[in-house]
């Protein structure tokens, strides 16, 4: 009579489908690792049991060093800027991605030396599964950093003049290209560009994107105005793009803030609005639905943009290697234009 043929083995995929969670959550719990719930844990010890698993010792050494969580570093020095509806939608889009993934999410900012030296020993000690990392700046420090990180790096949105392996990003050129044109075919003909900080790729793709509709229809481009994307900034830009060009009469701004200031400022100048002046802006948050009078803008998917970010850099916790994302944009008509 023949011998049974040796048991195979259970995999910690199997562990994983019996207690009903991911394989990361698995190996965790098997691990001791933090941010395992007491439900979970407790599944993961029962589907052991029951299928007598036994841990490889490299692949749990391996599992040892995962930390259940995930960082989202902007360089910003201001904690207020997570309370910015822009941040704070790519946060909750974020932290929706990675909680179906049983990960914890990080906030850090990293704009003064403290916070990138937190950074720097975050990314060298492996002090999170993996990094999404959002508003850089060109020659940003950043940046060297994270071609050296031993864990996997996701970006929201390109640094400048560089290519990154994986990052997410909106169509930020087609987009301002959509609006400036949108202002064109309202007859206007001195269109200027409220443009967001030129050291960050946001700002001047925007800006191209402007330039753009604007040479193919032939007018003259005007010198950018530039401001830091908030609503002070704006107001700023607008009183001296007034005061440089009184013709003006129609205004791309490179985000809603911005847009909401250069509104402030056109109505204490009396410049009626979209009467002598059009305004178009970018993102499409709540300001833009309450601005006075309601903003025109190009909506960008800005919780998608957070959700995309996690989503990829979960992807490449996995072994994965995703391809980067484009997401696309689309012009709100309002009453500013």
């Amino acid at each position: 009579m023949a011998e049974d043929a040796p048991r195979r083995q259970p995999t910690l995929d199997e562990v994983a489908e019996r207690a009903g969670v991911s394989r990361s959550v698995a190996s965790r719990a098997l691990n001791n690792a933090p941010h395992v719930s007491r439900a979970k844990r407790e599944a993961v010890e029962r589907a052991v049991r029951q299928l007598g698993y036994v841990p490889n010792p490299s692949a749990r050494a391996l599992a040892t060093r995962q930390t259940g969580a995930a960082a989202l570093v902007i360089s910003g020095e201001d904690p207020s800027i997570f309370a910015d509806p822009f941040f704070a939608q790519v946060i909750v889009g974020a932290s929706a991605a990675l909680e179906e993934a049983d990960l914890h999410l990080m906030l850090c900012l990293a704009a003064s030396d403290q916070g990138r030296k937190r950074v720097a020993e975050l990314l060298r000690s492996r002090g999170a599964d993996g990094v999404m990392l959002m508003a850089l700046r060109e020659d940003d420090p950043l940046f060297p950093l994270t071609v050296e990180a031993q864990m996997p790096v996701v970006f929201g949105g390109r640094p400048v003049g560089a290519t990154p392996r994986w990052y997410v990003d909106v169509d930020n050129v087609g987009g301002a290209r959509e609006a400036t044109e949108h202002l064109i075919t309202r007859g206007r003909r001195r269109v200027a560009a409220l443009c967001g900080r030129l050291d960050t790729e946001a700002g001047r793709a925007r800006y191209r994107g402007y330039r753009d509709a604007i040479l193919a229809a032939g007018l003259e481009p005007l010198p950018p105005q530039e401001g830091d994307f908030t609503e002070p900034s704006g107001a700023a830009a607008m009183a001296a793009l007034l005061t440089n060009h009184p013709d003006v009469d129609g205004v791309f701004a490179a985000n809603d803030n911005m847009a909401a200031g250069a509104l402030r400022t056109l109505r204490e100048a009396g410049r009626t609005i979209p009467g002598d002046v059009s305004v178009v802006g970018f993102d499409d948050l709540t300001v833009a639905q309450f601005a006075n009078p309601p903003l025109t803008t190009v909506h960008q998917p800005i919780e998608a943009l957070g959700r995309e970010m996690a989503r990829m850099l979960v992807s490449v916790v996995n072994g994965l290697d995703p391809t980067p994302l484009i997401l696309p944009t689309r012009l709100v008509v309002r009453t500013s234009a």
